[in-house]
């Protein structure tokens, strides 16, 4: 057993799993504690190390591409100290943290494990349900739909319309960026419904954007939305199947899950009927309702064959 304990956390490797717990003092990040302990199987490990520095050092993994929901949902924007594939490392530790980095590195050769993207989810990701109360309202899943209750500072379009449910069956991508404190973050759910063209972004702006949370409040406590996306991404097709889909050299590149021309008319005058109601019940300005109605005819327009 290669093991070092730290107050930022520890790591324990028994030959064929990392167990990674996060620290209990107030210096580690909300969102670390929160997703809690991590138990990373030695096959979803591209590479380790130990990065010294003259006070602290910085004990570093890298996982396969494909292998973590975590790393798939946030794309790597998740701030340097909530990420938990890092530890901070006392310079008295350093020669510990050296050897725990040696013996996964020696059990990666032994092993043979490659470094190629994987083919499926290695990691399980958070539990359900979870949910989380943000600056915009609170998101929950349940395994099989998401709710999102819109708080009383959300937009009044978003207010107007109720809570949202999305089953998981009519998803087809998590988008998600965090609040920086310098610029707002969102946490956007991308439908069967949204037109292609505006695949992998809405062009609607996230505050008024009935799928998506507007993330512009407290930074710890928006951080944790990417516990609701990863949940998600977890159960949505890996990657490499997406991939798949789009890049088979066929006439007809779009997945099978998106509708038809003939369906695209249906959500075209379902979003245009609700989009009239809200604007004769005063909801939505003269501007507002002008704008939202030539993002919804731009989309429709480039999403024909």
């Amino acid at each position: 057993m290669a093991e070092i304990i730290q107050r930022d956390g520890s790591w324990a490797f028994d030959g064929t799993t990392i167990r990674i717990t996060p620290g209990l003092h107030r210096s580690v990040p909300l969102f670390r504690q929160t997703y809690g302990e991590i138990a990373v199987p030695l096959e979803a490990v591209a590479g380790i190390v130990y990065e010294p520095e003259r006070r602290r050092g910085r004990l570093r993994m890298r996982l396969r591409e494909g292998a973590d929901p975590l790393l798939q949902a946030t794309g790597g924007r998740l701030p340097e100290a909530a990420d938990p594939y890092r530890l901070a490392v006392d310079v008295d530790r350093s020669g510990v943290a050296e050897y725990v980095a040696e013996e996964i590195r020696h059990a990666l050769l032994l092993d043979q494990v490659p470094k190629e993207p994987t083919k499926a989810y290695l990691l399980p990701g958070p539990p359900v349900p979870v949910s989380v109360r943000s600056s915009d309202g609170t998101v929950s899943f349940d395994g099989t739909q998401v709710r999102i209750d819109w708080a009383d500072t959300s937009d009044r379009v978003k207010r107007a319309t109720g809570p949202r449910i999305i089953a998981v069956g009519d998803l087809v991508q998590v988008e998600w960026l965090p609040n920086s404190g310098y610029e707002d973050g969102f946490l956007r759910f991308v439908t069967r419904e949204t037109p292609f063209s505006t695949r992998p972004a809405s062009k609607l702006p996230a505050e008024k954007d009935p799928y998506a949370l507007d993330l512009w409040g407290n930074v710890r406590r928006d951080l944790l939305t990417a516990l609701v996306a990863t949940a998600v991404t977890a159960r949505l097709p890996h990657p490499s199947a997406q991939a798949g889909v789009e890049g088979a050299d066929t006439p007809h590149r779009r997945p099978a899950a998106v509708p038809a021309q003939a369906d695209h008319h249906d959500v075209l005058l379902r979003r245009l009927r609700e989009l009239g109601e809200l604007h004769r019940d005063g909801v939505l300005t003269d501007d507002e309702f002008a704008m939202t109605k030539a993002v919804i005819l731009r989309g429709f327009q480039g999403s024909g064959p």
